[in-house]
C-alpha cells in the first residue's frame, strides 16, 4: 500500500498495489496495521456505507461533531468522483482548507477523512459507486453540512458536464462563517 501526503497533513491517499491478469485483479483495500501507521493512531471502523450516484449528483459538505465525529475512509468502485475534505476546525492554522482528489473503479485509490474534516464528492462519470468505512455510527442529530459553493472556501470542482444536481438539505447548508464546526 504506498501512502500519499496531501496538503491537508491529516488527509491521506491510499493507492494499493493492483495485481491483475487477463482473469481480472485483486488488491488489499485495507490493512489495520498499515493504515494505523500512517494515521498516527488507532482508529475502529464501525460501519460501511455504499451508495450509488448519477453524473452531476454532488454530495456535501457533511460532517458529524463530537461526540459522534466521524473518519472516513472512501472509496470508488466503479465510475469517478472527484473527492473533497474541508478543515472545520477554528483551533486549525488550516481552517476552511480544502483537498481534492479524483477517486476511481480505475485507480483505486482510497481518502482519509479525519474526524473534523467536512467531506463532499461530485460524481464525474455517468455513474459512480462510492463505498466509505466510518469510525463512528450515523448520528442525524449531529449532522451538520456546510454549502458546497461556500466562497469562504472557494472549492474548484470540476465540470462534470451536466447541471450539478444538489439535495435541498445539502443546498441549505449553512456558511462556514455561520457553521457550527469543531473547536
Amino acid at each position: 500500500m504506498n501512502v500519499i501526503a496531501t496538503r491537508l497533513p491529516e488527509v491521506l491517499i491510499f493507492e494499493p498495489r493492483v495485481f491483475g491478469d487477463e482473469r481480472g485483479f485483486f488488491l488489499e483495500s485495507f490493512r489495520q496495521t498499515v493504515f494505523d501507521e500512517a494515521v498516527g493512531a488507532h482508529f475502529d471502523f464501525v460501519q460501511d456505507n455504499h451508495s450509488r450516484s448519477r453524473r452531476g449528483v454532488l454530495r456535501g459538505l457533511h460532517y458529524q461533531l463530537d461526540p459522534q465525529a466521524q473518519g472516513k475512509l472512501v472509496r470508488v468502485t466503479q465510475g469517478r468522483v472527484f473527492d473533497v475534505a474541508v478543515d472545520v476546525r477554528r483551533s486549525s492554522l488550516r481552517f476552511g482548507q480544502w483537498v481534492g482528489v479524483e477517486l476511481s473503479g480505475e485507480n483505486h485509490r482510497q481518502l482519509w477523512v479525519p474526524p473534523g474534516f467536512a467531506h463532499g464528492f461530485l460524481v464525474l462519470s455517468d455513474s459512480a459507486d462510492f463505498l466509505y468505512k466510518t469510525t463512528n455510527y450515523y448520528a442525524p442529530q449531529a449532522e451538520r453540512c456546510i454549502r458546497w459553493d461556500d466562497p469562504a472556501i472557494g472549492i474548484q470542482w470540476p465540470d462534470a458536464g451536466v447541471a450539478l444536481q444538489v439535495s435541498a438539505k445539502d443546498a441549505q447548508g449553512a456558511s462556514l462563517a455561520q457553521a457550527d464546526v469543531f473547536a
